[in-house]
């Protein structure tokens, strides 16, 4: 097929060269280059996301939020202003839920099909073709992009209409940080009151505790690794969407308020940019102690 990817950061250029591995020709646009390596194995560069429409039959979107979307959408040379009808526009960004429904009705009238299709697995998950990925859209939409999903993912649920996949994707995101904080808490409690928290880890890697996020992210706390395969400002934003969405349903959501602004903390001491894991590091400047690797 002829599949156009607009969006080539950290998530979206691995993304990308999975649909080029899968055999589609790939019109590929993002705010600065098109990466050099996704040129070589045969991406066609374009001006703009109009051109990406002009040219492919699905649009995938990976950029940071809700903003960016709309400019890719609807901006001077957007999507929109291209040739739509028949195609169909897949955004892959994690973005807000109520948002997303306006931006499909749009496409919709422009004779175009939209699917949300939010990812979790992040850098690793992107870079290996194991994304989790949360669709919202027409079954016989999904259906016709699934084959490219599964280029991208493994974990692929139609979970409603517009809008819903980006439901939960918010969810996913809530769990995420609040297993985030716990295992931030152990490392500490455990660090202070003396015990090697690697050993720690080790132990309840083998128990009712164990988790992938104290897998992976409790070695990040414990080796200082924090550089971002996904960054504590990005969380922010979804925590935002969690809090936002909230109000507007009259729910109370404590630990997620929590964990929010504990990232706060953490951007508020310049590690906004670093690897959510990161937020130990709220943790630590609080109990004036770092975890001992």
């Amino acid at each position: 097929m002829k599949v156009g990817f607009i969006g080539l950061g950290i998530m979206g250029a691995p993304m990308a060269e999975k649909l080029l591995a899968g055999g589609h020709t790939l019109y590929a646009h993002t705010r600065h280059e098109v990466p050099a390596a996704l040129l070589q194995q045969g991406a066609i560069a374009c001006r703009d996301p109009q051109q990406v429409a002009d040219e492919a039959e699905v649009i995938f979107i990976m950029v940071p939020d809700t903003p960016q979307v709309e400019e890719v959408l609807f901006g001077e040379r957007g999507c929109a202003a291209g040739k739509l009808n028949g195609k169909v526009v897949v955004d892959m960004s994690s973005i807000s839920p109520l948002e997303t429904k306006r931006f499909a009705q749009r496409i919709n009238q422009l004779g175009a099909q939209y699917l949300d299709a939010p990812v979790s697995g992040g850098e690793v998950g992107a870079k290996q073709g194991t994304l989790t990925i949360m669709v919202g859209g027409e079954e016989a939409t999904f259906e016709r992009v699934q084959p490219l999903l599964a280029l991208m993912g493994k974990n692929i649920t139609l979970i409603g209409g517009n809008g819903d996949g980006q439901t939960c994707k918010v969810a996913n995101q809530i769990i995420v940080a609040l297993t985030i904080e716990a295992v931030s808490e152990a490392l500490v409690f455990a660090s202070r009151a003396g015990a090697d928290p690697a050993r720690v880890r080790e132990a309840l890697m083998g128990g009712f505790a164990s988790s992938r996020i104290l897998e992976v992210h409790g070695e990040r706390m414990i080796k200082r690794a924090f550089a971002p395969g996904f960054r504590i400002s990005l969380h922010q934003k979804d925590l935002n969407l969690a809090l936002q969405g909230a109000k507007a349903l009259a729910l109370s959501l404590p630990n997620t308020a929590t964990c929010q602004e504990l990232f706060n903390v953490c951007a508020a001491n310049g590690d906004g940019e670093l690897d959510h894991s990161a937020l130990v590091r709220a943790l630590e400047i609080m109990g004036n102690h770092q975890v001992a690797g």
